[in-house]
């Protein structure tokens, strides 16, 4: 029996679409890394992009378990001595860019690398309900069925 390794001009996409309205930042994450890297698929190949390509709307309707959505701090550095700087996590999601709450906790499940940016580009996270992808057909993807826990009512 030989090891079945994935080609790059054999790999198949599809495009998936995600209503994140009411899901736990956490566990939509991890499904959308998983289904990034092409884990779900049985072609599988470690160091090849072969995951779907990912639609999010409604990203700014997440919600978090306890009491994260208060004391969940994201920390950058400028670069300066000093320079450490931070965010709630209620700041985040009610100021001007709340998709990247999700697009945060999705880049940081992908491997670090060439071939974890190249598959984060196959994300697209929107704030609001409607999204310029309807030409690629998506297929809907009900996150909140899956398990009882991805979803809260908040």
């Amino acid at each position: 029996m030989k090891t079945f390794s994935q080609k790059t001009e054999t790999v198949e996409k599809k495009w998936i679409l995600i209503d994140a309205e009411g899901l736990v930042v956490g566990r939509l994450a991890s499904i959308v890394a998983l289904r990034l890297r092409g884990k779900h698929k049985p072609t599988f190949t470690p160091h090849v992009d072969d995951g779907d390509n990912i639609i999010i709307v409604n990203a700014d309707k997440v919600v978090f378990t306890g009491k994260k959505y208060e004391d969940k701090t994201y920390y950058w550095h400028t670069g300066y001595a000093g320079g450490i700087k931070e965010r709630k996590a209620r700041q985040i999601l009610e100021g001007r860019f709340p998709e990247r709450v999700v697009e945060k906790a999705v880049e940081r499940m992908l491997p670090r690398g060439p071939l974890g940016r190249r598959q984060l580009k196959n994300l697209r996270v929107y704030a609001g309900a409607e999204h310029p992808h309807e030409a690629q057909t998506p297929e809907t993807l009900d996150v909140g069925s899956m398990n009882t826990k991805n979803k809260r009512a908040a």
